[in-house]
């Protein structure tokens, strides 16, 4: 029995693993630890075994190491020893194991990447700093937080990008993050009594969120779980909750008198499951053709929803339907989708056999007389037509699912993905899997030159044949 101490992240599990490869150790041979007090057999190991890692024949699939990454920072106690389990049985003739998902190691790797996942969510959405001045008189800002999980470092950078230009701090009972505007220094865990309170941006901040709330969507219960009750205490905004539900009748009969008939979602759209009629594609492209949930339909000739069967193994998701699908009502006729035809068929894909739809289900363009010139839908947009496309995923459920553009991307994967970092990866979401981007064939058709579009043709036939083998 090999017995490993004091394992605390994915980089030092990741190296401990590497080495227990290398000496063929079965996972029942191992015993993970995160008590740094305990002893580690891997003192006595030999300097020529750790060196010889780096010659190891194994190679793993990247989904499993990015699902690593994420379950790595999951409370579980056994997660080092489910991952190298995982580990060993797809570098021991069972390469292709994360496709099975009725596999009990792998659907407890994917709940616990979900659970992570949404930690990470949660924790981008909740956190609130405090201005607060250090002892020079700098203006630096606070923040405290406790998530279910040990994600600082997955959200870190998130806050880093969207927080560039001011000195923060993020506090958790785990670790903590300090951002210098150059780079993220990770520290210690904080306690609650360490969180600093009571300055100004707290009120700017319940004002404001006064000025956002909206009535309508109310939901007690659902509010109580998707922003757990436990972090109201470090978002000062949630004191104005009571007063804004006293409110909430009035300020719903003049949103609609100023709002008649205005719909925020396609959920007010979505046709209702029966007994005798259950939900599938054909009842969502008839109710999508009533769809008014944004201003596109007033434009547009018609509602382009997704085509294919129902039980295609591939799903691909583009941005929006272009001239020609908007007056032939099929997403993917007009050039964009002839070249996309070439693609899949370069591929070793038969179109026939995809579900293929958009993001946004109607044509949104700029008007030049004989001509009506595409234009891109709004953050607004995508999200008012979101519950058709999760609707269509959710029915057919695919193996596979590949975004073509940045725009079905950032609706896969959330407004962080970047198509020129992120291209032709695997990544697991909660639609599939098996999730990847490549270009958007109108990017591909938009090139400068002809060398830059056959170089991206290349790429997204790369793209594709890996998706499906």
């Amino acid at each position: 029995m090999i017995n490993i101490a004091d394992i605390k992240t994915f980089e030092q599990w990741r190296d401990a693993a590497r080495t227990l490869l290398a000496l063929e150790t079965a996972p029942p041979d191992v015993h993970f630890s995160t008590d740094s007090s305990q002893p580690s057999l891997f003192d006595d190991i030999p300097a020529k075994v750790v060196t010889s890692v780096k010659t190891s024949p194994y190679t793993v699939p990247p989904l499993f190491l990015e699902l690593a990454r994420q379950v790595a920072c999951h409370r579980r106690g056994d997660r080092w020893h489910l991952l190298y389990r995982i580990l060993w049985r797809l570098t021991h003739g069972e390469s292709h194991l994360l496709r099975m998902i009725t596999d009990e190691d792998v659907h407890l790797l994917f709940e616990m990447q979900k659970s992570v996942s949404r930690d990470v969510h949660k924790m981008k959405a909740f956190v609130r700093f405090r201005k607060m001045e250090d002892p020079s008189g700098r203006e630096v800002f606070i923040a405290w937080h406790r998530p279910d999980h040990r994600i600082i470092r997955l959200a870190a950078p998130f806050f880093a990008r969207r927080f560039k230009a001011m000195d923060w701090t993020i506090l958790t009972p785990d670790e903590s993050v300090n951002w210098d505007q150059q780079e993220l220094m990770y520290g210690p865990g904080a306690t609650a009594a360490e969180d600093p309170s009571g300055d100004a941006l707290e009120e700017l901040w319940k004002t404001y969120y006064a000025s956002i709330f909206n009535p309508a969507r109310v939901k007690v219960a659902m509010m109580k779980r998707e922003m757990p009750v436990r972090y109201w205490a470090t978002m000062p905004e949630t004191e104005l909750i009571p007063r804004l539900l006293e409110q909430a009748p009035s300020r719903v009969e003049k949103m609609i008198a100023k709002y008649e008939g205005f719909a925020e979602t396609a959920a007010n759209f979505m046709p209702t499951s029966t007994d005798e009629r259950p939900l599938d594609i054909e009842s969502l492209r008839q109710a999508a053709a009533c769809c008014k949930a944004c201003d596109l339909h007033r434009h547009a000739t018609q509602t382009v929803f997704g085509v294919g069967p129902k039980t295609a193994r591939v799903v691909i998701v583009g941005e929006q339907p272009g001239d020609q699908e908007d007056l032939q009502g099929q997403p993917f006729v007009g050039p964009a989708g002839e070249l996309l035809n070439f693609l899949l068929n370069e591929s070793g894909i038969n179109r026939d056999e995809v579900y293929v739809t958009n993001a946004v289900k109607h044509f949104k363009y700029i008007d030049r007389g004989k001509h009506r010139l595409h234009k891109k839908p709004n953050a607004r947009e995508i999200y008012a037509c979101r519950p058709w496309l999760e609707a269509e995923l959710s029915l057919i459920q695919p193996d596979i699912l590949v975004c073509l553009g940045a725009t079905a991307a950032q609706a896969i994967f959330g407004r962080d993905f970047r198509i020129t970092d992120g291209r032709g990866k695997f990544q697991a979401t909660e639609w599939c899997r098996r999730t990847m981007a490549t270009w958007h064939p109108a990017a591909i058709l938009r090139a400068q030159d002809i060398q830059r579009q056959t170089e991206m043709k290349q790429q997204c036939i790369s793209d594709l044949r890996t998706a499906v083998n």
